[in-house]
Parts: C-alpha cells; structure tokens; sequence
C-alpha cells in the first residue's frame, strides 16, 4: 500500500513539473490507475489485520465514507485553489497527498502477506489463479463475488444513461444532469454513516441482498421518474444501497476467506468488476442507443433484480459465512 501512495504521488509530480502533452498524460493518468487499483483490494484485506472482528463492519464502513468522502471533496478544494496555485500548484499539494498517505500508512505494524506454504516468489499469474481458485473454492464467497459483478454488469451504465435522461425526457438542463449524478454520491456518503454508526450486529447476508435489490429497483424506478425531483430521490435511494452491498460484501469476505488469500481474493472481485464496468458501458450503450435511457434504465434495473435472486439462492445454497 505504501508503494502504491508513492508510485502515485510521484506520477502526479512527474505531471505537475512536465505538463505533458495530452498521449503522455493519458499515459501517466493510466498507470497511476493501475497503482490505484491495487492499492484497493490491499487496503480492504488489511483491514481485519488491524481492527477487531466484532467492529468489521463499522470499520469498512468508515473506509467507504472516507474514501468516497475524499472524492466529493478533492475537486471543491482543487477549485477553490486552483485561482491561487494554478494548475501545477493544484497538482503537487495532490502529490503531497499521497506522501502523508504514504507516511501514514507507514506507521501501521507490518502486516503478513503469506501463509504456509506460499512462496513469496510466485509469478503475478500465479497469484491471480490462487485468487480465482480461492474464490471458486468456496460457495460463499462464490456467491458474494459472482453478485457483486453481476449487479455491476447489470447497472454500471448508469451515470451514463442519467445524462441522456435528464436532458431528454425529464426536460432538465446541464444543472438536472449535475444534481442526478450527485444524488447516488449524496446517498453513498449517508448509507456509510449510518453503518459507521451502527452498534448492534448486522445480518450481513441480509444486507447484501438489501443492498443488491434497493440499487437495481432505483435503477428500474428512475427510468420510470416524471421529474428531476423524483429521479433524484431515487437516485439517493440507490446510493443508500450501494453502501449496503459494499460494506456487507466486503466484510462477508474478510470473515469467509483465510488471511493469507484475502488479498487474492478481493483482487479478483475488483478485477472482475473492473471488467463487468467495461461491459455495462459497451452493451447498455448500445441499448441505450437504439432504445433510450428510460428502457436502459428499466432494463438495467430488472437484470439487477433478477441477479439479485440469483445471489439469494446461491448464498442459500452455501450456507451463512462464519469467521475464519
């Protein structure tokens, strides 16, 4: 994790000092996401190392407030310094960022990447089969990553389709288009407080499926909104789900898989959602094109119903999670 907050202050400064032209600052913009990707799946399973069982859930939950917290908040404070800093000004204090994040992380004991029997110098492919293998392995765990990647491929064209709904047949402007695609963030950030919060022990296969429905039904529902207002309501509605899915999937995980796999695994979920995105962007939008946003939205929302059942079954099948 350290390495990855490095790599990529140091790809924000090698920007910020050269301000290349636009092929290499995609280039650099690329492989600071790559360095973002993996920092992802390793921080989520380096939480059980540092944070007692019982408080997992709430400890995620704070994850996802902080991290989509620092998102909101990132380009407001780059705006308001962007008059004084300039561009290049804005992007070192980013460059900063990473350093205290780095430091930060720094501080925190030194976390066991192995168990027995693993060698610490297996091949990236080889790591990646072990993840698969981990996550096939076991029905659980198979149903909760399988889910999540369904309900991504289901209903990841989304915020595309928002534009197009708001500026046709919600009759909205480019300010409609800005309040919808915030409404999800809106509810994101309130789902995650709320768990945060949250004393008593949730029933987290509950929640998953929760989750799983609320996000796909907003879907479904907005396409079927008459005004801005409405669709915004469902938009913050779904966000409140979106939480739900992402603390209840993660920390189903963290107590289903061993510790030295963890890693593994959650880079298999985010890999797979990283292709089930791709996905939902190329089908939903040719779907959109050749229908509209309101039969894209309606559709991709009763896919998302129906993965949703399919999850339910599955994890009935497999039986509750226990701790490892």
């Amino acid at each position: 994790m350290v390495a990855c907050e490095l790599i990529q202050g140091a790809l924000v400064a090698v920007t910020a000092l050269w301000l290349p032209s636009l092929p290499l600052l995609l280039a650099l913009a690329g492989l600071r996401a790559v360095a973002g990707q993996v920092f992802q799946p390793a921080s989520r399973a380096a939480v059980p190392a540092v944070v007692g069982e019982p408080d997992l859930e709430r400890a995620n939950a704070a994850v996802g407030l902080a991290t989509n917290g620092g998102e909101t908040l990132g380009p407001l404070v780059a705006a308001l310094l962007l008059p004084v800093l300039e561009v290049r000004g804005v992007l070192l204090v980013d460059a900063a960022t990473f350093a205290v994040s780095a430091g930060l992380l720094g501080l925190l004991p030194a976390l066991a990447d192995r168990g027995p029997g693993q060698d610490r110098s297996a091949s990236f492919l080889a790591d990646a089969r072990a993840g698969l293998r981990a996550v096939w392995a076991e029905r659980t765990v198979r149903a909760v990553v399988g889910g999540y990647v369904a309900i991504v491929a289901c209903n990841g064209i989304d915020d595309v389709a928002l534009v197009f709904l708001a500026t046709g047949p919600l009759g909205g402007g480019e300010g409609a288009v800005g309040l919808l695609l915030a409404a999800v963030g809106i509810g994101l950030l309130a789902g995650y407080a709320l768990l945060a919060r949250t004393r008593r022990r949730v029933a987290l296969p509950a929640l998953l499926l929760a989750g799983f429905a609320v996000s796909s039904a907003g879907n479904l529902l907005t396409g079927l909104a008459w005004a801005v207002a409405a669709a915004f309501t469902l938009q913050a509605v779904r966000g409140l789900g979106i939480a739900a899915l992402d603390v209840a999937a993660t920390t189903m995980l963290q107590r289903a898989v061993p510790a030295q796999l963890l890693g593994r695994v959650f880079g298999t979920l985010y890999g797979g959602i990283g292709v089930a995105a791709a996905l939902a962007y190329l089908l939903g939008g040719l779907l959109l094109d050749r229908t509209g946003p309101r039969v894209a939205f309606v559709t991709a929302g009763g896919a998302g119903l129906l993965a949703t059942a399919a999850t339910a079954l599955a994890l009935r099948r497999g039986g509750q999670p226990g701790p490892p």
